[in-house]
């Protein structure tokens, strides 16, 4: 997440390029949070497949990375890549675990800007992170998508992250797909698939 989610965590599908986007009325919108909170209060762990396309101004092809998700409720997150290289990060008890190809190292994840973007992520499967102090939210919808955008409000974090948008799909109350724009106008975008609710999840991905 670090590495290449560029902070941290989400390839654009055709139809988000070509569906307009609308801002959704204030009743709208409302009932929006109040489904995705309520619908996803029992999510307990979620783990999905996931592809991330990054794409850096000073490069003129985009990285494109494979990997899985692993959430488990309060906060532990894990990201796992493994095409075309492997490298992991995991977040857990305030830190966060990174193995670089065999090389493994920990940082202190409190009060940092990687802590916040975990919680928004972590929140993401709660519906909590639509009262995160961090972030302004507006709501906009398409013919596939409702999505709800997050822009930092504080001066430190606008260094890093310019906004980030959270797509679900219609009808369902989880995230298929994170788009990230970095303050620098680099972007990282990523799809989940083969998402699994509350199935088990080994303790093996929480650790490196």
């Amino acid at each position: 997440m670090i590495k290449n989610i560029a902070l941290g965590a989400f390839i654009l599908v055709s139809g988000v390029f070509f569906s307009q986007n609308t801002a959704m009325s204030g009743a709208e919108a409302k009932a929006f949070v109040a489904k995705v909170s309520s619908e996803t209060k029992t999510i307990k762990t979620l783990q999905s497949d996931f592809a991330q396309t990054k794409k850096m101004d000073f490069l003129d092809k985009n990285i494109v990375t494979y990997g899985r998700m692993s959430l488990k409720t309060p906060n532990m997150l894990s990201w796992k890549y493994t095409k075309p290289y492997q490298y992991s990060i995991i977040f857990k008890d305030n830190k966060i675990f990174i193995n670089d190809q065999g090389k493994k190292s920990s940082v202190d994840a409190k009060s940092k800007t990687f802590e916040k973007i975990n919680k928004l992520i972590v929140g993401s499967s709660n519906g909590q992170m639509f009262n995160d102090p961090e972030f302004s939210v507006s709501y906009m919808k398409n013919a596939n998508f409702n999505i709800a955008k997050f822009t930092p409000k504080s001066s430190q974090l606008l260094k890093y992250i310019k906004q980030i948008e959270l797509y679900f799909p219609k009808n369902e109350s989880t995230v298929s797909q994170v788009n990230m724009t970095e303050a620098s106008g680099d972007t990282t975008n990523i799809v989940f698939k083969n998402t699994k609710v509350n199935a088990p999840v080994a303790a093996s991905e929480f650790s490196l």
